[in-house]
């Protein structure tokens, strides 16, 4: 082999790895450019509270008193009984149980609104 292919064969496996190197510093280099030493965030410790905060903002919201929520919204229901077991169950996988006691406020929680019975297709959530 001439010794000008065994270096373009040389260039041409060096180059990949090179490229992507390049590629990686620069996407690395805005996330370090973008903190600042005078952050206190950025601080030994401070990183631990970035980190634990991010945590916090990432946490479900409070679970209902599902119970009490569904004997206000079935209180006029003439089938309270059915009613509230529906509620009930609807209430636990949503996390949400529209206000008062008639149908005109259902949008108010999409999930309780949309949420069917797989048998027949009707509304599951009173």
């Amino acid at each position: 082999m001439a010794p000008t292919q065994q270096r373009l064969l040389t260039r041409r496996r060096l180059l990949p790895p090179l490229l992507l190197l390049l590629l990686l510093a620069a996407h690395l280099q805005p996330a370090a450019a973008s903190s600042s030493a005078s952050d206190p965030l950025t601080t030994a410790h401070g990183s631990m509270r970035a980190s634990s905060r991010s945590l916090l903002q990432q946490q479900p919201p409070p679970r209902l008193d599902c119970p009490k929520v569904c004997l206000g919204r079935c209180a006029n229901n003439w089938k309270n009984e059915m009613c509230n077991d529906k509620c009930n169950v609807c209430c636990q996988r949503c996390n949400c149980v529209p206000p008062g006691t008639g149908q005109d406020t259902r949008h108010i929680c999409p999930c309780y609104d949309q949420m069917t019975n797989p048998h027949n297709g009707k509304l599951k959530c009173p």
